[in-house]
């Protein structure tokens, strides 16, 4: 059986609404409300849902840059959130995260040689005789000339600096990568060109990745086990091909049917979800799901269905399953 690298144990993450004179706590934003999975060591998890649905600041929480409400983070057995700040500060080299936006991630002040070796030398790990080629290295690797080491940020195309952002999380030969919508600001030739190369990197090197995307044709590509997200919560969770040939939570049908196909003579059944995303301040009582789903019953108004195994590792948290 494979070995688990990162374990995730009902983890919430609530960022408090002040208000008032006193700006005193009025309520909770629930942005990750009792979220629980696993990443095997060289696996990618694809995390995918609507804009607002959390998965951002789920793989924030799990690397520790924002501090969890409650539950349990484990990398290789260890509880992240039993560590002091310099067991913390070690474990950083191998966790890391490739961050959204390629274009406010990077310091336009600093070149591309300063923005991937900088961590080395802040880390102790390697002298500055030795950070050029270690850099220069990394570089090559992600389809990046020696030359590029002088330039600044501001004179690469978006693909580039994403392959830069890359880079920087590379340098430590990390164990475990938050991959934040790597692509999502990227041309589709682009994107492929970025996904290979995660692909190409994670069989040279056997790197874990928390893929979060809202795109499930991208996920569908990279990812060996998909879960999908609303409103803070995981609603499912399966082997990829398993997810899509057999969805069983009628908010992944939904996503699942808006995905394009290359076919046009191929005719879906589009499921359209009427009325908005409830806000994750006040969610819903009962089945976060249930104000859109088509399928509600009373029971589903008022108690919370329970996440469980369907079989074959396929969980769903939906009381009509």
């Amino acid at each position: 059986m494979e070995k688990t690298m990162v374990k995730v144990e009902h983890l919430k993450k609530y960022f408090p609404i002040t208000g008032g004179v006193f700006q005193r706590v009025v309520g909770h934003v629930k942005a990750v409300d009792d979220v629980s999975f696993e990443v095997k060591v060289g696996e990618t998890l694809g995390l995918v849902g609507e804009s607002g649905c959390g998965k951002s600041t789920t793989g924030r929480t799990l690397l520790r840059l924002i501090e969890k409400t409650n539950g349990n983070v484990f990398f290789n057995d260890r509880d992240i959130y039993k560590l002091n700040k310099n067991e913390m500060r070690k474990l950083r080299t191998k966790m890391q995260i490739i961050f959204q936006d390629p274009y406010s991630s990077l310091n336009p002040r600093m070149t591309v040689g300063e923005i991937v070796g900088e961590a080395l030398l802040d880390h102790e790990l390697c002298s500055k005789a030795d950070v050029k080629d270690r850099v220069l290295e990394t570089l090559e690797i992600c389809g990046l000339a020696s030359y590029h080491m002088k330039r600044y940020p501001h004179e690469f195309s978006g693909g580039q600096r994403q392959r830069i952002g890359i880079a920087r999380s590379l340098i430590f030969n990390p164990e475990f990568i938050v991959a934040d919508e790597p692509v999502s600001a990227l041309d589709v030739s682009i994107q492929a060109q970025i996904i290979n190369l995660l692909t190409d990197l994670q069989q040279k090197r056997g790197f874990s990745y928390l893929f979060i995307s809202h795109d499930l044709s991208v996920v569908q590509h990279i990812s060996h086990r998909i879960g999908v997200m609303y409103l803070g919560s995981l609603v499912e969770l399966a082997e990829k091909e398993e997810l899509f040939k057999n969805p069983l939570h009628p908010y992944t049908k939904a996503l699942l049917s808006a995905v394009p196909v290359p076919d046009p003579t191929l005719k879906r059944n589009r499921i359209i979800l009427k009325g908005d995303i409830p806000s994750p301040a006040k969610p819903p009582a009962g089945c976060k799901f249930h104000t859109r789903c088509p399928y509600a019953k009373e029971r589903c108004t008022n108690e919370v269905p329970q996440y469980k195994d369907a079989g074959s590792g396929h969980f769903v948290a939906c009381h009509l399953v």
